[in-house]
């Protein structure tokens, strides 16, 4: 199931700003050599999380599920001047060109990347989080929200991606996959949870936005 109706897409896409040079060979060059290219960000999401950035203008930024550096380089946009972006990637076969983007000039010392287990690498981080972003395995996210809530200062925001699952979240043919499961389940988690609020937008494949 399509959420977003193609031409709507594109209309909106049109009406928003263009993504920078950068971000355009690096688009480029995912759907080219990258396996499951449709992960990346791209234009109209990666907008929506630069203007979040650039509104909040975080002082610690932490992204799980790096992929090929696309929304760690939007992220990073909103930086505080002295401010760092901590993104893990579990496959390390994506460190290559991870490191070819965000070790361009203008990133190189604002964006630091982290190969490994996120669980294992969250507990060494000495820092409270103004701004997050989770895009990993999807049965993971309730793990690792509960890892980072406490760790985020208050009024601090929280971007869990792919919570619309492709539209799986609202179909109704009986059979649920355990990912589509698990996101159910999180999203129901989340509407539930008094300690903060929350917004699921239909931007994309859906992203659940919470504010501590």
């Amino acid at each position: 199931m399509d959420i977003t109706f193609p031409l709507i897409e594109d209309y909106c896409e049109a009406h928003t700003t263009e993504e920078g040079e950068l971000l355009y060979r690096l688009y480029r060059e995912t759907h080219l050599k990258a396996v499951k290219p449709r992960m990346i960000s791209g234009h109209l999401q990666g907008r929506f999380l630069s203007m979040v950035s650039r509104m909040m203008q975080p002082k610690h930024v932490l992204e799980i599920g790096t992929y090929t550096g696309y929304s760690a380089l939007c992220l990073a946009e909103g930086l505080a001047p002295d401010g760092y972006l901590d993104t893990i990637e579990v496959d390390e076969e994506k460190e290559e060109i991870i490191s070819r983007y965000i070790g361009t000039p203008q990133y190189k010392e604002k964006i630091r990347l982290h190969i490994g287990d996120a669980r294992q690498l969250i507990p060494t981080f000495d820092c409270q989080w103004d701004l997050v972003f989770i895009d990993a395995e999807k049965r993971s996210n309730r793990e690792f929200y509960e890892m980072l809530l406490p760790r985020m200062r208050k009024g601090g925001v929280m971007l869990i991606d792919n919570m619309l699952w492709s539209g799986k979240v609202v179909e109704q043919d009986g059979h649920l996959d355990l990912d589509t499961q698990a996101i159910m389940d999180f999203n129901d988690f989340v509407q539930q949870d008094e300690r903060v609020s929350n917004v699921l937008l239909p931007m994309r494949d859906g992203i659940m936005m919470v504010m501590c």
